[in-house]
């Protein structure tokens, strides 16, 4: 069964989605399952991972409220406030919701690229581990080593890096070096994980399946087919794609792989990684 290891749902309406403005015409508007149902269905893609994309528990309320009426949705990774002295007591309780699958804090819009080395995040890490949550990694090469840190600091922690740690593609090679350097650093350790999503929003207008193949090759030797999982990163992917046209092009990019490998990128690992 394929899965969508990374999406959005979202409602201006809520007015909790800083970034989200009305200079962003594709994206400003709500989106919801029966608007990727026919991508999904003409794409093969059973099920999906609803991932936040507000720094609100407000929002992962929303969330797993339409999580309980659409069985496509198979989980939710939400946002906690990790530093406040509530959050074990919060991340425990909604660990009591069966979709509830893990939490992500939006690194890459935090003023301190040094936030997520905080030793102060151990109560909230603890009780993610005690909850058998999993942690999404919203990052690019900077925040590189402050990951490594609390990579190496939670060992027990399933940890997955969002859109290939965001490489700047458009930029051609002048950030290739420190990106595929700290690719390699992050995949050192086992509990690790990696999502093949969001390149093509890092990409010039009319990227190809030749503009994206090194970073999905380099991704692919660091993480191995194991550690990889495809995600749609829809409806961002509007920005610069399309739903089908990004499922064929990394279908193209992972056509060397076995059919069992290329099963585990485009489902079997996030049904493993989040417990769906």
């Amino acid at each position: 069964m394929q899965i969508d290891a990374h999406q959005h749902y979202w409602n201006p309406e809520r007015g909790d989605y800083g970034w989200l403005t009305p200079d962003l015409a594709p994206l400003y508007r709500t989106f919801r399952p029966a608007d990727l149902a026919p991508l999904r269905e003409k794409a093969g893609v059973a099920q999906t991972v609803v991932v936040q994309a507000a720094p609100t528990v407000e929002e992962t309320r929303y969330l797993l409220e339409l999580a309980r009426n659409e069985a496509s949705i198979a989980g939710v990774v939400g946002w906690v406030p990790m530093l406040d002295a509530d959050a074990p007591a919060l991340i425990e309780a909604l660990a009591r919701e069966p979709k509830f699958k893990g939490v992500r804090p939006m690194l890459q819009d935090l003023p301190d690229d040094n936030w997520i080395a905080n030793p102060a995040l151990k109560p909230a890490v603890d009780a993610l581990i005690a909850n058998d949550l999993a942690f999404d990694a919203l990052i690019f090469t900077r925040h590189v080593d402050a990951l490594e840190t609390f990579i190496k600091r939670f060992s027990q922690l399933r940890i997955v890096v969002d859109h290939g740690a965001k490489p700047a593609i458009r930029d051609g090679s002048a950030g290739w070096h420190a990106w595929a350097e700290g690719i390699t650093r992050l995949a050192q350790s086992p509990h690790v994980h990696c999502k093949l999503s969001g390149l093509a929003t890092e990409a010039a207008q009319g990227w190809t399946e030749a503009t994206l193949r090194p970073y999905v090759d380099h991704l692919l030797a660091a993480f191995g087919p194991k550690r990889l999982m495809w995600g749609s990163d829809w409806p961002v992917l509007n920005l610069n794609g399309d739903y089908l046209l990004w499922h064929s092009i990394a279908t193209l990019l992972l056509a060397q792989l076995s059919d069992a490998e290329r099963d585990d990128i485009f489902g079997g690992n996030a049904a493993a990684f989040y417990r769906l």
